[in-house]
């Protein structure tokens, strides 16, 4: 009979190596969480597309990457906060989009161009989250994590038994490794 607690992942290992994974995957996105509760501010990702819009028209996935590099990396919003308030911001009248190359280019109209007039004086929403920074070097941390994650949920998707304990012992021995540096202080 084993113990309830003898599975260190629970009675679900696809599950927690699920989370794991997860964890590492949204790293990327972490400096978007600058904000109170672990969210964007309220009005961040719209103040931050009427002002790139306010240099030149894009389409979606220019403003995303736009925006990941101005904050260095440390905010990359994601196109389900993106494309809706491109949506909304359509809706007000203060973006318009064309069609170019099979893609939706947004630009500012006036009423968009005096929205931006109106957000001279606040701080642009990627330099805020590029101050924050990146959590003292734990987002590097944090992808790291998912990409190991990643690679042990293939290992155990993969059904090899030998394999499978082979890689619960590297496990095992990085766990020291890392307590070890704890350890050092």
């Amino acid at each position: 009979m084993s113990h309830p607690h003898s599975n260190p992942f629970g009675a679900d290992p696809s599950a927690f190596l699920r989370g794991l994974a997860d964890w590492g995957r949204h790293a990327g996105s972490m400096g978007a969480h600058f904000g109170p509760h672990g969210r964007a501010r309220r009005g961040d990702t719209r103040a931050a597309i009427l002002k790139v819009l306010a240099e030149s028209p894009m389409h979606g996935y220019q403003i995303i990457q736009e925006l990941k590099q101005r904050s260095g990396g440390v905010w990359t919003p994601s196109a389900g906060s993106i494309y809706p308030t491109l949506q909304l911001l359509s809706d007000e009248g203060l973006v318009s989009a064309e069609e170019s190359g099979g893609k939706k280019v947004f630009s500012l109209t006036d009423a968009g161009r005096a929205a931006v007039d109106e957000l001279a004086e606040e701080p642009a929403p990627w330099d805020v989250a590029a101050a924050v920074g990146d959590c003292n070097g734990l987002l590097g941390l944090r992808e790291a994590g998912g990409r190991l994650a990643s690679a042990v949920m293939q290992v155990g998707r993969s059904g090899d038994r030998t394999k499978i304990d082979e890689a619960a012992e590297i496990l095992n021995a990085a766990r020291k490794q890392v307590y070890a540096l704890l350890a050092e202080d």
